[in-house]
């Protein structure tokens, strides 16, 4: 399979960008180590975001990733409290949550609301510390202080929402915790942003919700992401569904489970949904599975209606996930495998 390259040479000079930018294939996969991931999402606005969450969970227990952050684009007071009864529920309650400020979307969805304020007796059915995400701390504030701390070149930065966060981050400044700018901090901790957004079935053309909602932000983003990007456009997700089967039979190892539960209330249920999230999250940690393929590289742009294009390049950083029917079988295996596990259960 064609690897991206993942390997980030610290510094931000042009020269370095360059040589980054060539095809050199390298695993995304941190020799030795667990990925460092830091997940920023849209929760609340699809039931793929909550099972893309369990997903990670699972991959951190298996001892291939470490989830140093989770940061929500999504400005609404019942996001980080639910990816805190998440997080909860698996064992990891002080994983650091951010919120973003002033944001494009501030519905309260289907799903965040019933899970968040569910109660047996007195007791949250779903235990959270944190009740509202006006109390969480700001977005980029927290994406700048958990990059600051990790080693160089060792973060993959996983975005399944709009890209808000990630394109006011590279507008940051230096502050307390790195004299860097927001681009410089991102050359010198990240080695790959790993998204969900846009389309690139050949001849077609789709306005996606992750790049349309925020159009400024994910041109911010293509344009000037200072690492190697990979994305898994809207086909990927609409071939490889989350059989309802897996709710109704996978999840019944506790009485009350924060996921299924979610997927219940999303929609009338039964139902089979996109795995769209939950694919960026398994190609950031498991690059060198052959589950999936990759373009040609190249340079992704959004247009001014959401429209995204990839147009080779040899010297390009951006490429898009592919899928033959045969992966696809085995994406929808692993994927159900992965957010079914229970929590701290190593296979």
């Amino acid at each position: 399979m064609m690897q991206v390259m993942t390997q980030w040479i610290v510094g931000v000079s042009l020269s370095v960008l360059l040589v980054l930018a060539m095809g050199v294939s390298v695993s995304a996969a941190a020799p030795g180590g667990p990925v460092g991931l830091i997940f920023d999402t849209d929760m609340g606005n699809d039931i793929d975001d909550a099972l893309a969450l369990s997903v990670i969970h699972a991959l951190e227990t298996r001892g291939e990733c470490k989830l140093l952050a989770v940061t929500s684009s999504k400005d609404n007071k019942f996001s980080a409290p639910f990816v805190d009864a998440v997080n909860t529920f698996y064992g990891r309650g002080d994983i650091p949550i951010g919120v973003v400020r002033d944001g494009k979307e501030k519905g309260d969805g289907t799903y965040l609301r019933p899970v968040c304020e569910a109660r047996d007796g007195d007791s949250l059915r779903y235990p959270h510390k944190l009740m509202s995400g006006e109390d969480a701390p700001e977005a980029v504030g927290l994406l700048r202080k958990v990059l600051a701390a990790q080693p160089d070149g060792s973060v993959i930065l996983v975005v399944v929402g709009f890209s808000t966060n990630p394109a006011r981050l590279l507008d940051s400044k230096a502050d307390e915790h790195s004299p860097l700018s927001g681009a410089e901090l991102v050359a010198k901790k990240c080695r790959l942003l790993s998204n969900m957004a846009g389309h690139f079935a050949e001849g077609k053309k789709h306005k996606e919700y992750n790049i349309v909602l925020d159009i400024p932000a994910a041109q911010k983003v293509y344009d000037e992401w200072p690492t190697p990007i990979v994305t898994s456009g809207y086909e990927i997700g609409v071939a490889i569904t989350y059989p309802a089967t897996s709710i109704e039979r996978d999840f019944n190892y506790v009485p009350h489970h924060p996921v299924a539960a979610a997927y219940r209330a999303y929609m009338k249920f039964p139902y089979d949904r996109p795995t769209w999230d939950l694919t960026s999250v398994l190609y950031a940690v498991r690059p060198d599975r052959d589950y999936f393929g990759l373009s040609a590289p190249g340079v992704i742009a959004a247009d001014a209606e959401g429209v995204t294009t990839h147009a080779p390049q040899a010297d390009g950083g951006h490429r898009f996930l592919i899928a033959t029917p045969e992966q696809i079988i085995r994406v929808r295996e692993a994927l159900v495998q992965l957010a079914s596990q229970p929590p701290c259960a190593k296979p």
